[in-house]
């Protein structure tokens, strides 16, 4: 009688873990067909990695532009959806995407529309760019909420102001966000010329034949001075929002005060506007820290591999640098979302 009701308990847990097995599958198949749709194709990675479910495919320019899954095997109590920056890939979120994985969470880690190709001409000058944006943003949040029982959701610059605004319009749908460098403001000079009627004909016009291609192998040479315009679209539209609703959500924001792609005013206006938690992590301007540098550590600048030329909208810095203070950083967003 034992023998059979133990028999009967390993063949529960057997098809459990059947059960189990073909429900990830099929996610890892969803986010694929994803994928497919916005790539045209996909195909199997070159250079596997354990643990990582990432969608390849024979148009980007190579594996680390993909978007990428870190999967516990099971549902867990928080999944993580990130969005990288203007002319940068997911590439960028590979340490914090590591981070919030290893503290227990599944982690998604999405491509926005034009990034990651060896041929963007065509993607970034195209008119509707920013509400291809938020649809994909859309998109991957639905197909995220079955992997954990709360959502969280945030990104790197042009990703945070993304996940800023679909927050903002669909406040049940995430319990917090992440901002890295976010993007809710430009250059003064930035944010005239992009209000300025036709300029985003003008700028199609001077960005001519865009090929971004360059010698770091994660992001673009160059930011599309078309693509620039859309970005303010999404900036305008949420201080729209802001000033209609008064945020309420746990916000996380590491930003540099010696940021000047991103002026770190916008976080701060936002801070003072949200009723809910606000956790700040400024880095101070003495260490000269610059845009696209606060989300990188020593191994992601190594494997970059980058020539000296600015990427940051034609002011940034030289780099990519390792952000020293970037491992604080990882430790206080931790914190943060470990106490929501």
């Amino acid at each position: 009688m034992k023998l059979s009701l133990v028999r009967c308990f390993l063949l529960l847990v057997c098809v459990f873990k059947i059960g189990l097995v073909q429900s990830i599958e099929a996610e890892f198949d969803q986010f694929d067909q994803i994928y497919k749709a916005e790539l045209g194709s996909t195909q199997g990675c070159q250079q596997p990695e354990l643990g990582v479910f990432r969608v390849c495919s024979e148009v980007l320019r190579n594996d680390g532009n993909a978007p990428f899954i870190l999967h516990h095997g099971k549902v867990t109590p928080k999944v993580m959806v990130l969005f990288h920056g203007l002319s940068d890939s997911p590439f960028y979120l590979k340490s914090i995407a590591q981070a919030l994985y290893n503290q227990g969470h599944n982690v998604v880690v999405a491509l926005l529309p034009g990034h990651g190709l060896k041929n963007a001409d065509l993607h970034m000058q195209d008119y509707a760019l920013s509400d291809h944006w938020r649809t994909h943003v859309s998109t991957i949040m639905d197909f995220s909420v079955n992997l954990g029982e709360q959502s969280y959701m945030g990104g790197f610059s042009t990703g945070g102001v993304l996940a800023t605004e679909y927050m903002l319009l669909n406040p049940e749908a995430s319990q917090g966000l992440l901002l890295f460098s976010g993007a809710l403001a430009l250059q003064p000079n930035i944010e005239t010329l992009t209000s300025v009627w036709g300029i985003q004909w003008l700028m199609k016009i001077l960005d001519g034949e865009y090929t971004g291609q360059g010698t770091n192998p994660y992001k673009y040479s160059s930011v599309a001075r078309f693509a620039a315009g859309e970005l303010m679209e999404v900036i305008t539209s949420v201080r729209d929002l802001i000033r209609q609703n008064k945020p309420n959500m746990p916000i996380f924001a590491a930003h540099s005060e010696a940021d000047i792609t991103i002026p770190i005013e916008g976080v701060k206006n936002l801070l003072a506007e949200n009723s809910g938690e606000s956790v700040s992590f400024f880095i101070d301007r003495k260490l000269d820290v610059c845009h696209a540098d606060l989300v990188i550590n020593q191994q992601q600048a190594q494997a970059m591999q980058s020539d000296t030329s600015s990427t940051d909208i034609g002011l940034g810095c030289n780099g990519p640098k390792a952000n020293p203070e970037h491992v604080n950083m990882l430790k206080a967003m931790l914190a943060f979302v470990d106490q929501h």
